[in-house]
């Protein structure tokens, strides 16, 4: 049996293998509402074979949306949709996890197919907020610098969503501290400037994170898997690092987080990304060794990259992206080619590679 397609139990979650849908948005949701685009989407990849499928950003808030095209969390009444899909994942073999995030001082945008330019608040967009008064790029809009009640509200937001998430019927769920996004703006030197208890020290730039992990976890069972994705690096100095990183594991481990999503950059307009296949698995690597689970992503395109990725001790877990966007049957094709015999949905028999 190849690494690959080894069973791997997080909690009482068992996944049948350990390949990852990997969040990513798809800017086709109006008012936040899930709809037929999200569930022939995330539903392909159930059918085809991964053991988890992550659905993409949740907003926990109506001004943490990215776009006006994102999927939201905010209301009860965005959960019977929800439900429809997770109900459907399930019911093919996979198991359906949700990532909850907030844009910050990212959100107000056009989806990118249209441009991915900043909306402004008398366009139809709306004012954007963040732990510093600090726009991400130069020709854009500052966001307003949140006060401690604006800090309190996002806590709050983000338990909210997790309690709907679990109504829902998830049964993995991932925040979203990554990729330049609110909770990743307070980790990094570069978008937090504060003066108060949430900026300055490492402790005190960890300090939104941890609060928001403590608060969901007053509402998110214990015997479901929580996950944090970060951005492992910025890419640029005096930003966030790799050396920052392990040593939030560390926190997040004591808070009982079981597993960390290692991805990077985002925060940064102008960072230099060396973009090279499984550019960022050393990421998940250095973050592992502090005992923590740990998943790897970007620019792993095949089977034999994936099991190397596991076989060397990188991580426990490979997300896939753009490749599971390309071919959504990968997984099937992957255990052909590692000469695994999965189970294939019985509508799909007849193709079953012999």
């Amino acid at each position: 049996m190849s690494v690959l397609f080894t069973p791997l139990s997080i909690k009482s979650v068992t996944l049948k293998n350990r390949i990852v849908v990997s969040p990513m948005c798809q800017y086709s949701a109006e008012n936040g509402y899930a709809n037929d685009w999200h569930l022939v989407h995330l539903g392909s990849r159930a059918v085809g074979g991964a053991g988890l499928i992550i659905m993409e950003a949740n907003a926990v808030s109506p001004e943490g949306r990215i776009t006006p095209g994102d999927l939201g969390i905010w209301s009860d009444d965005h959960i019977p949709g929800l439900k429809r899909i997770v109900d459907f994942v399930h019911q093919q073999g996979s198991v359906c996890g949700i990532q909850l995030a907030h844009a910050g001082r990212k959100a107000s945008h056009t989806v990118p197919w249209l441009g991915g330019t900043q909306i402004p608040p008398e366009a139809g967009g709306w004012l954007t907020v963040a732990p510093s008064a600090i726009a991400f790029k130069e020709d854009e809009l500052a966001p307003a610098a949140m006060d401690e009640r604006d800090i309190a509200k996002v806590a709050a937001d983000f338990t909210a969503a997790a309690k709907r998430a679990l109504l829902a019927g998830f049964r993995v769920l991932e925040i979203h501290a990554a990729h330049g996004y609110l909770l990743n703006e307070f980790l990094s030197p570069l978008s937090n400037h504060r003066k108060d208890k949430y900026g300055g020290s490492f402790e005190n730039r960890t300090r939104l994170l941890i609060e928001v992990i403590d608060a969901i976890k007053t509402v998110w069972p214990p015997e479901l898997p929580l996950l944090v994705r970060i951005s492992a690096t910025e890419w640029t100095t005096d930003g966030w690092s790799v050396d920052d990183s392990v040593k939030l594991a560390g926190k997040l481990k004591e808070r009982g987080i079981d597993l960390v999503d290692c991805s990077s950059g985002g925060n940064v307009f102008h960072a230099q990304i060396p973009l090279a296949p499984g550019y960022q698995v050393h990421l998940a690597s250095a973050v592992r060794k502090t005992g923590i689970m740990t998943g790897a992503v970007g620019l792993i395109t095949d089977a034999q990259q994936a099991v190397a990725v596991l076989e060397d001790g990188h991580a426990d877990l490979v997300f896939l992206a753009r490749e599971i966007l390309r071919n959504p049957y990968f997984p099937l094709m992957a255990a052909h080619e590692l000469g695994v015999d999965v189970k294939w949905p019985d509508q799909y028999l007849r193709a079953k590679p012999r």
